[in-house]
C-alpha cells in the first residue's frame, strides 16, 4: 500500500532533535522518500492509495518499549503495595503456574491494543508461554525482538535444556517474519547457574542474535551476589565474559563502582524502567550517570503487573522529572535526551537502528501520528517539550507500523477489542 502523508511537523534528528514541516512518502513498508511540505518533485512520480492530511499533527518514529513480559496484562492492580520479594515468590510466580498458552495469548493482545493506542510500535518481550508472544504481535501488526526465559544451572539441566529448545523452535518457527526478531533471555542471576551463563553468549553469537537479561533489579539480588561472589551482578557476568555478545540488560538498579564502566566498555544497552523499579520500591537506576559515561540508555515499562501500565509517554515524562529532581538539575535528561532514549537509542539496543528509530528515506515506515489539539497540548510553543511535559499517551492518533496502518483516528484495525479484553477478564476470573 502506498501512503501520502502532508502538512505534517515531523520528528528528526538530524543534525539534533527538531520538528518541521515534511510531506512523507510510504511505499511497500518503507519511507520511500522525505521532502519539505510545499516541495512536490515526487508527487509526479507517485500515486498514493492514501493520502493523510496531518495539518495539526505531530508525526513521530514509533516508540520503543524495550522490556515488557507482555502475558502480565491480567496481573494489573493485584498484587500491589507489596515488597518486591513478596511480589515475585509469594504472588506472581505462583500465580503465573496457572497460566495456559491460550491465556497468555490473550493477555499478550491486551497489550498489543494498549502499546498500540499510546504510541508504541515495537517491544522486547520476556515470556514464558512458546508462540503467544510472536502470535499476538504478528497478529496485532507490531514489531517485536522476542525472548523465552531461561533458567536452569547448565545446559545440561532439564529446565535449562527444555525451555532453550523452545526458544529455538520458536525462532524457526518465525522465519521469514519480517516484524519478528528475537533475543536469548538469561532470566537473572539467581535463576540462571554459571554454567548457563558461560553458554548462552556462545549460542547467541552464533544465531548472530542478542542477550536480554535481568541485571540488579532488587537489593537483595545484589547484596547475596557481594556474598557469593564477592563482586556485583554486573561484575560477575562480565567476569563470566557474558558480555561478549550484544547484551539488553534491564533494571540496572543497585551498581557498584566500575559497572557503569563495564556497560560503556562492552556497549552494553541498559533498559531502565523507572516506574517500575519505584512502584517495586527498587529504587532509582543511576541512569543520568550511565547516559554521561556513554551508555547506550533505553526504557521499557516492564510488566503491567509491576507498572500498571504499558504507556511509554507516561514512562519518558517520568524519567525525566524523576531524575531533574534525585540530580537537583533541570537540565538533566532533556526532553530532547529523554526522547532519544524512548525511540532512537531503543532502535539500537534491539539491533533495529538501520531499520527503525528515526524518519528517514529506506527505514521502515513504523510512525505514529499525534494530536496535537488536545487542549493539555496548547498552545504548542514547542512540540518535543509538549510531548515530554504535557502529553499522557492518549495523543496518539493514528499509528503506521511496517507502512500498515494498525490504527487510524483512534480506531483499531487489527485487532477487536472487545473480544480480547472478554478474554483476558474470563482468565482473571479463572486464576485469580
Amino acid at each position: 500500500m502506498k501512503i501520502k502523508i502532508i502538512n505534517a511537523d515531523v520528528l528528526f534528528w538530524t543534525p539534533n532533535c527538531h520538528t518541521k514541516k515534511a510531506d512523507l512518502y510510504l511505499a511497500d513498508g518503507i519511507i520511500e522518500a522525505v521532502e519539505d511540505s510545499g516541495n512536490n518533485s515526487n508527487s509526479k512520480n507517485f500515486t498514493p492509495d492514501k493520502t493523510i492530511d496531518a495539518k495539526g499533527k505531530l508525526v513521530i518514529p514509533g516508540l520503543i518499549n524495550c522490556h515488557t513480559h507482555a502475558y502480565m496484562s491480567v496481573f494489573r492492580n493485584w498484587a500491589d503495595d507489596l515488597a518486591f520479594d513478596e511480589w515475585l515468590f509469594k504472588k506472581i510466580l505462583p500465580a503465573e503456574d496457572a497460566i495456559k498458552p491460550e491465556d497468555a495469548y490473550w493477555c499478550n493482545l491486551l497489550s498489543c491494543i494498549e502499546m498500540i493506542k499510546t504510541g508504541t510500535t515495537c517491544f522486547a518481550d520476556m515470556h514464558m508461554f512458546t508462540h503467544q508472544s510472536v502470535r499476538a504481535a504478528d497478529e496485532s501488526g507490531m514489531r517485536a525482538v522476542i525472548s523465552r526465559g531461561l533458567i536452569g544451572k547448565g545446559m545440561d539441566d532439564p529446565a535449562a535444556k527444555t525451555r532453550l529448545a523452545e526458544a529455538l523452535e520458536e525462532m524457526d518457527a518465525a522465519k521469514g517474519n519480517k516484524r519478528i526478531n528475537f533475543m536469548l533471555a538469561a532470566h537473572a542471576i539467581y535463576t540462571c547457574g554459571e554454567g548457563l551463563l558461560r553458554e548462552l553468549p556462545d549460542i547467541a553469537l552464533e544465531k548472530n542474535i542478542g542477550l536480554h537479561i535481568h541485571i540488579s533489579e532488587g537489593r537483595t539480588e545484589f547484596d547475596n551476589c557481594m556474598k557469593e561472589h564477592g563482586c556485583s551482578p554486573t561484575a560477575y557476568l562480565d567476569s563470566l565474559d557474558f558480555f561478549r555478545a550484544p547484551t539488553l540488560a534491564a533494571h540496572c538498579v543497585h551498581l557498584a563502582q566500575g559497572d557503569i564502566e563495564i556497560f560503556s566498555k562492552k556497549k552494553v544497552s541498559v533498559v531502565t524502567n523507572p516506574i517500575s523499579n519505584m512502584k517495586l520500591g527498587n529504587g532509582f537506576a543511576p541512569a543520568s550517570k550511565m547516559l554521561k559515561a556513554g551508555v547506550n540508555l533505553c526504557v521499557g515499562t516492564d510488566s503491567s503487573s509491576s507498572n500498571n501500565a504499558l504507556n511509554m509517554i507516561r514512562e519518558l515524562s517520568t524519567l525525566s522529572y524523576i531524575h531533574k529532581g534525585l540530580d537537583m538539575d533541570p537540565l538533566s535528561f532533556t526532553a530532547e535526551q529523554t526522547l532519544t532514549c524512548g525511540i532512537l537509542n531503543g532502535a539500537k539496543a534491539l539491533g533495529l537502528g538501520d531499520k527503525i528509530g528515526s524518519i528517514e528515506k529506506g527505514k521502515r515506515a513504523d510512525l505514529v501520528l499525534i494530536d496535537m489539539s488536545k487542549p493539555w497540548l496548547q498552545p504548542v510553543n514547542n512540540p518535543i517539550f509538549s510531548l515530554i511535559y504535557s502529553a499522557n499517551g492518549s495523543e496518539a492518533e493514528t499509528v503506521i507500523i511496517d507502512g500498515k496502518i494498525v490504527m487510524e483516528n483512534n480506531e483499531l484495525k487489527t485487532l477487536d477489542e472487545e473480544r480480547i479484553k472478554y478474554e483476558v477478564d474470563r482468565v482473571r476470573q479463572r486464576i485469580l
